[in-house]
């Protein structure tokens, strides 16, 4: 068994296991699958110590039994985690407010931070989900850079990408099937790093 592609940190205390400065070490160590044994001599620590923190770790279902072996006598137990861990924002915030989120303006920044906060969280949710199932999750990504000369450019601009998302659930509007949910979102671009020079 190879690690899980990624894994939902939805639950506060869970997180602040996982971000404990040794149990990120097993954790980083474990995108293979290890036992206790292997762990301890390639982080350099006591087998017990690292046992003890494995069992917390499994427990709170951060690491995954991927295979037993036997070793000298023993069967050794070997865990394998996640590649990497996304935070649920919706742990630090506090719940929308359904009404206040209806009435917000399209163009505040807070409405925006609501909308990715839920889809991170939802999209790690399917994607365990799909794992654990052994398919698939069918998404989409569509990123492009976009400058506009005046504030009137860009109100045009939204316009635009309103009517042609309108268009597209009109003429895709199945009355069975999955749905999917569209979401176009556009903020200023972060400046991009000058490249260090040798």
């Amino acid at each position: 068994m190879t690690a899980r592609p990624s894994a939902l940190l939805d639950d506060l205390d869970t997180a602040l296991l996982a971000l404990a400065p040794i149990r990120r070490r097993i954790l980083t160590a474990l995108t293979e699958p290890a036992s206790a044994a292997g762990l301890a001599e390639q982080l350099g620590l006591p087998r017990q110590n690292i046992g003890y923190h494995l069992n917390a770790l499994e427990a709170a279902g951060l690491v995954q039994l991927a295979g037993e072996r036997r070793k000298r006598g023993f069967t050794e137990r070997l865990f394998v985690a996640a590649r990497n861990y996304v935070f649920d924002p919706g742990m630090m915030q506090a719940p929308p407010d359904p009404d206040a989120v209806e009435a917000q303006d399209r163009h505040a920044a807070d409405h925006l931070i609501t909308t990715a906060s839920t889809m991170v969280r939802d999209v790690a949710r399917m994607r365990q989900d799909a794992a654990a199932e052994g398919s698939r999750l069918l998404t989409l990504t569509v990123e492009a850079d976009v400058a506009f000369a005046t504030p009137a450019d860009f109100d045009a601009f939204t316009e635009e990408v309103s009517a042609a998302a309108a268009a597209l659930a009109r003429k895709y509007s199945a009355p069975s099937g999955r749905r999917y949910r569209l979401t176009a979102v556009a903020h200023p671009a972060v400046a991009k790093s000058a490249p260090a020079r040798n």
